[in-house]
């Protein structure tokens, strides 16, 4: 950090955010971390970029030479190691986006046994990957408490999603690594971020971010990344170096520069989403809402025992289905209609048109999915600005059924 912190100095996540990832800036007589575009590397030592080549090819993270932007690039190199510290992990190993990353991971557990157990619900892309037997991996898809009676003795991964993508539904993660029992787990922890949530402290093996969401935070770079220990990232990079899906280091650059607002915005975010949560609740054209901040949204109460809080996205369910979610998307004017999440942007969208279309209808239906689901990535607008654009676009006034609002929001910070 800046070459003045000592690496045994413990640090809060805010000052980790800020300066995780800088470690060599000092010897580089720099304040900003540099952006390096370059393609290729000069090779004066021929024997070092023969050791380099060796060394990467055995999914070394770094060498004597990058040699090429495919083996090596010191910009995402500064992302990876940032990152790895506020999931409090040994390594990062970041892709040209999250599906990437999912991939390398799939792939890499290929090398270990066919099988995989998975546990919906799963981001609709993801689950379609899985679906699909793309990779020739056979997958077993069972509830969080079955994953002990799913797994073989060629099951090389357990895959869970918390919270879970568009339901909200957390997954007690020690409950999963302990019926796993040899087989590694794999987190998608992109709603939760480092902020909220560090799978590795729970147990599991490998962490996997969309960092398009809250870690790029702005809605401008499409990436992923995947936080593990030495072996993992040794069998991830391999992977990458031979399908080439690597980041580009501008894209790194950004979501490097993103971590350190990276606390302050999710749980302002977070803030926000508690707000709307409450008056949603209590909105006469709302079926049911689904965030772990209601009562009832976290019946296994993992939020403050292994979520530091509830989120920044929520859903909710109107009455009158396709069309009446179609009306709500149309009539917004503030919230941004559109897929993706985590922006500084409010973005309001249509699972089970949209981010799930490709999920099979009755997989959809038994997690949840309806016709009239509608889930909300809350950004950094004030939250009575967002109420108020969201109860226009319902066409009914609502209210907060009896539930003081800044006073509940506050207690979930």
């Amino acid at each position: 950090m800046h070459g003045r912190i000592r690496n045994s100095d413990p640090l809060a996540l805010e000052s980790e955010a800020v300066h995780a990832g800088r470690d060599d800036l000092t010897a580089l007589g720099v304040h900003a971390p540099p952006l390096d575009l370059s393609t290729t590397y000069p090779l004066h030592d021929l024997q070092a970029g023969v050791d380099s080549l060796d060394g990467f090819a055995d999914g070394a993270a770094s060498a004597p030479s990058p040699v090429y932007a495919r083996l090596h690039n010191p910009t995402v190199a500064r992302f990876e190691a940032g990152l790895a510290r506020l999931e409090g992990a040994a390594e990062a190993v970041a892709f040209g986006s999250g599906m990437a990353a999912l991939t390398a991971a799939l792939l890499a557990a290929r090398q270990r046994g066919g099988h995989v157990v998975a546990c919906r619900p799963l981001y609709g892309t993801s689950d379609h990957l899985l679906a699909s037997g793309l990779l020739g991996l056979e997958v077993t898809w069972c509830s969080p408490e079955e994953v002990g009676d799913a797994r073989r003795a060629d099951t090389s991964l357990v895959i869970v999603e918390t919270p879970g993508n568009p339901t909200l539904e957390l997954v007690d993660l020690e409950a999963v690594v302990r019926r796993a029992g040899p087989v590694p787990v794999l987190v998608d922890s992109t709603f939760a971020t480092p902020v909220l949530q560090r799978p590795l402290e729970h147990g599991a093996a490998l962490v996997l971010h969309s960092a398009t969401k809250f870690l790029g935070g702005h809605g401008d770079v499409i990436a992923g990344v995947v936080a593990c220990g030495p072996e993992h990232g040794r069998q991830l990079r391999q992977v990458r170096l031979m399908t080439g899906a690597l980041l580009h280091p501008l894209g790194a650059y950004l979501l490097h520069r993103g971590l350190p607002t990276l606390p302050s915005r999710v749980r302002t975010a977070q803030e926000g989403a508690c707000h709307l949560a409450v008056r949603l609740a209590g909105h006469p054209a709302v079926g049911r809402v689904l965030y772990p901040g209601l009562p009832g949204g976290d019946p296994l109460n993992l939020v403050g025992r292994q979520m530091r809080g509830p989120g920044a996205v929520l859903a909710f369910e109107v009455a009158g289905g396709f069309e009446a979610a179609s009306r709500v998307m149309r009539e917004v004017r503030l919230m941004t209609p559109a897929v993706s999440l985590g922006s500084v942007d409010t973005l309001i969208q249509h699972p089970a048109g949209l981010t799930h279309r490709v999920v099979d209808a009755e997989a959809r239906r038994q997690s949840g999915i309806s016709a009239g689901l509608l889930r909300v990535s809350v950004g950094l607008e004030d939250p009575e600005d967002l109420w108020r654009d969201l109860e226009g676009a319902l066409g009914a006034p609502g209210s907060a059924a009896g539930i003081d609002v800044r006073q509940t929001a506050t207690a979930l910070r």
